[in-house]
C-alpha cells in the first residue's frame, strides 16, 4: 500500500465544498495528509467559507491542515503545501473538481503499478458537457482539459522527484503552463510520466462574458515557456500553439487602419474586419449559436487579438533575462 498526501491550492470558491465532499466519500485508503493552501490575498473577509468547506470532510478533518498562500498563484501555493508533505506521493487536484467514487483506491493503485523511474501519474479527466445542444466556446475550452497532458486538475507526483526538481516554478503566477514546465523538467531529468486509472470530474464553472479576454493574460506565460524550453516547447509538450500570429496580424491591421492614410487605412480596415470575422466564425460555428452566445463571441473576438498581442510581448520583456534551462540529468 502506497501512502499519499493531497495538496489543494484554493481561492475558497463555492466549488471547494463539493471537491472536499467527493474526496471524503471516495472509497479506498485515506490520505495521510490533506493540505489546503488558502491562496486568497486576504482571507480575512470571509473566514466562514473555509470553515464550511472543512465541515464536509468528516473523519478526514483531523488529517487536514490549512496554510496561507499569500495570493502568489497556484505554483507557489502547491510548493507551500509540498513543504508540509511527508508522504512518498502527493496528489494535486484543483479545487473545482470532483474526484471519482473510487479515487482513493485508484490513486494507491497508480503509484503501486509505477516503475521506479516514474515521477508522476496523471488522472483521467472528464468534463461533463450539456446534452441536447452544442457546447459554448467557454465549455469547449474547459473540455480541452480532458485531453491535456500533465494537467494539475488531477496529477500525482513522487514527492522525492518533485523536491529534487525544485517544485513548481513560482514565476508562473497564473494557472497556466506551470504544470507543463514541471513535467518537461522531470522528463529532461530522465523521469517518466504516465496516465493512471483514477477518474476525476471537472465541471464547467460559470464565467463572465469577458472571461476569455481575461485569460489572454496567460500569453505572457507563453513567452516565459519559450525562454525556458525553447521556441519548440509546444511540440515538446504536445500543446496547441494558439493563434498569436493571427492575433498580431489582426491587431496590426487595426492600428494601421486607424493611423494610416485613407487608401492604406481602408485596406487595413478591411484586413482587420476579415481577420476578426474569420476568428469569430471559427468560434461560433461549433457552438449553440444562440443570441447570447453569438453576442458574447462577437464582442470577445474583437477584444481577444489586441489583448493577446499586448500580453505576449509584455511577457517577453519581463522575462527577457531568463536563461534557458539546460537539460538535467538524474
Amino acid at each position: 500500500m502506497t501512502s499519499y498526501a493531497v495538496v489543494i491550492p484554493t481561492l475558497v470558491r463555492d466549488t471547494l465544498p463539493d471537491c472536499l465532499a467527493a474526496l471524503a466519500a471516495a472509497t479506498g485508503p485515506r490520505p495521510d495528509q490533506i493540505v489546503l493552501v488558502d491562496d486568497r490575498p486576504d482571507p480575512v473577509p470571509s473566514p466562514d467559507a473555509m470553515g464550511h468547506a472543512l465541515g464536509v470532510l468528516g473523519d478526514l478533518r483531523g488529517r487536514t491542515t490549512v496554510l496561507a498562500g499569500g495570493g502568489r498563484g497556484p505554483a507557489a501555493a502547491r510548493n507551500r503545501g509540498l513543504r508540509a508533505v511527508t508522504a512518498p506521493w502527493v496528489a494535486f487536484p484543483h479545487d473545482d473538481v470532483r474526484v471519482g467514487p473510487h479515487w482513493c483506491a485508484e490513486l494507491v493503485r497508480d503509484p503501486a503499478e509505477a516503475s521506479p523511474d516514474t515521477a508522476g501519474v496523471q488522472g483521467v479527466i472528464t468534463v461533463p458537457l450539456p446534452g441536447g445542444r452544442r457546447p459554448t466556446d467557454w465549455e469547449r475550452g474547459t473540455d480541452r482539459l480532458a485531453r491535456a497532458r500533465w494537467t494539475t486538475a488531477d496529477m500525482a507526483y513522487r514527492t522525492e522527484a518533485l523536491k529534487r526538481a525544485g517544485g513548481f516554478d513560482e514565476r508562473f503566477s497564473r494557472p497556466r503552463h506551470e504544470d507543463a514546465d514541471l513535467a518537461l523538467r522531470l522528463l529532461d531529468a530522465g523521469w517518466r510520466i504516465r496516465r493512471g486509472h483514477r477518474t476525476t470530474l471537472h465541471p464547467v464553472r460559470p464565467a463572465s462574458r469577458w472571461a476569455s479576454v481575461v485569460r489572454q493574460r496567460g500569453s505572457a506565460d507563453d513567452a516565459l515557456m519559450c525562454r525556458l524550453h525553447g521556441p519548440d516547447w509546444w511540440d515538446k509538450a504536445v500543446a496547441p500553439r494558439g493563434r498569436i500570429r493571427r492575433h498580431a496580424a489582426i491587431t496590426a491591421a487595426c492600428v494601421l487602419g486607424a493611423t494610416g492614410h485613407r487608401r492604406a487605412a481602408t485596406v487595413c480596415a478591411l484586413g482587420w474586419a476579415a481577420g476578426t470575422a474569420e476568428f469569430a466564425r471559427a468560434r461560433i460555428g461549433p457552438g449553440p449559436r444562440t443570441r447570447d452566445e453569438v453576442t458574447t463571441v462577437l464582442a470577445t473576438s474583437v477584444a481577444i487579438p489586441p489583448a493577446a498581442t499586448w500580453h505576449r510581448p509584455a511577457g517577453a520583456w519581463r522575462h527577457r533575462r531568463t536563461p534557458a534551462r539546460p537539460a538535467e540529468t538524474r
